[in-house]
């Protein structure tokens, strides 16, 4: 009786502490009573009605991750890729994501998994290497539209790795390789333009300068050699009047200058190599008498008021 009555304590104890349950933060524990689901248990200590509930699953209700596998795709412009990818869901309803779905974590890779070969297989290959937040957008709206039932909550899809073929990534290389060198010419084709855009018009700007100077030099070379006629005039003018009043001396003048001049002239001449004239100063001087005494003679003035001829300077 006492090996009874011990073994009927013992079982008490144990169906007791059976009941008591004590659910750790972050989880919820469904409850079923006979195999029916009635309810869910938050974190803390509960007690279970002994033999008739007890606990159907243990449910994780952080936020986890999943490694997507990688898989082989094939892109609208039959390029040939390997992706794979992670992604991070939390459960919501415990009660959904255990009695909704079976194998919850297995049902979410694969549905990922059939999702990016449905949007990654719609888009060309330069797309899937370019618009990766917008492939991740499409996947999660899809993955988190399908997993609501489940009691479940996508939060985020991401594509880690998109490798392509080798020879494709060979003639990527070289594609961006002849891009870089287009770029390149046609950079340096618009330098060359400007460049000789820039030259042009300093070469342009160079002969406009130059004409003005042409023509401001022109301008000044006329207006002194209209100076010099007009001096040439006036001294000629007040010779002729000299003359007409009867001043030997300022045809006497005249006639020395230009003789001396017409010297010079014979003297500087680059084909004249020799040259016979007056040397002394008494010969010219006389040559220049000589001259005004004709000149003299020919304005008829042979005598002054008192009948004496005038003087001419003589050597």
């Amino acid at each position: 009786m006492d090996i009874v009555l011990f073994g009927l304590v013992a079982l008490a104890v144990f169906a007791l502490w059976s009941t008591v349950k004590i659910v750790p933060q972050g989880y919820n524990y469904t409850v079923e009573n006979f195999g029916r689901y009635t309810r869910t248990l938050s974190p803390g200590l509960w007690i279970l009605v002994p033999v008739m509930e007890r606990v159907g699953h243990r449910i994780n209700m952080k936020e986890q991750v999943i490694d997507i596998p990688s898989q082989d795709i094939i892109t609208k412009d039959n390029a040939m890729v390997r992706v794979n990818g992670v992604t991070f869901f939390q459960v919501l309803s415990a009660a959904k994501s255990a009695y909704e779905v079976d194998r919850l974590e297995f049902s979410i890779v694969n549905l990922t998994m059939t999702n990016i070969r449905t949007v990654m297989g719609s888009m060309d290959l330069d797309q899937l290497l370019s618009n990766r937040d917008q492939i991740n957008a499409q996947l999660l709206n899809v993955v988190d539209a399908a997993t609501e039932s489940w009691g479940v909550k996508v939060t985020r899809i991401e594509i880690k790795d998109i490798e392509p073929p080798r020879d494709l990534v060979d003639s990527m290389a070289r594609q961006m390789k002849a891009e870089r060198e287009k770029r390149a010419q046609i950079l340096e084709a618009e330098g060359s333009r400007e460049a000789a855009i820039l030259e042009a018009d300093g070469e342009k700007k160079a002969v406009v300068l130059e004409a003005e100077g042409r023509k401001e030099a022109a301008f000044k070379d006329a207006e002194a050699r209209e100076r010099q006629a007009e001096a040439e005039a006036n001294a000629t003018r007040m010779v002729s009047d000299a003359i007409s009043a009867g001043n030997i001396q300022a045809i006497n003048y005249f006639v020395a200058n230009n003789y001396v001049k017409a010297l010079e002239k014979l003297a500087t001449a680059p084909n004249q190599k020799v040259l016979m004239m007056p040397l002394e100063a008494s010969a010219v001087i006389g040559s220049i008498a000589g001259l005004g005494a004709i000149a003299k003679e020919a304005f008829g003035d042979g005598e002054d008021g008192q009948g004496k001829r005038s003087s001419v300077p003589r050597v």
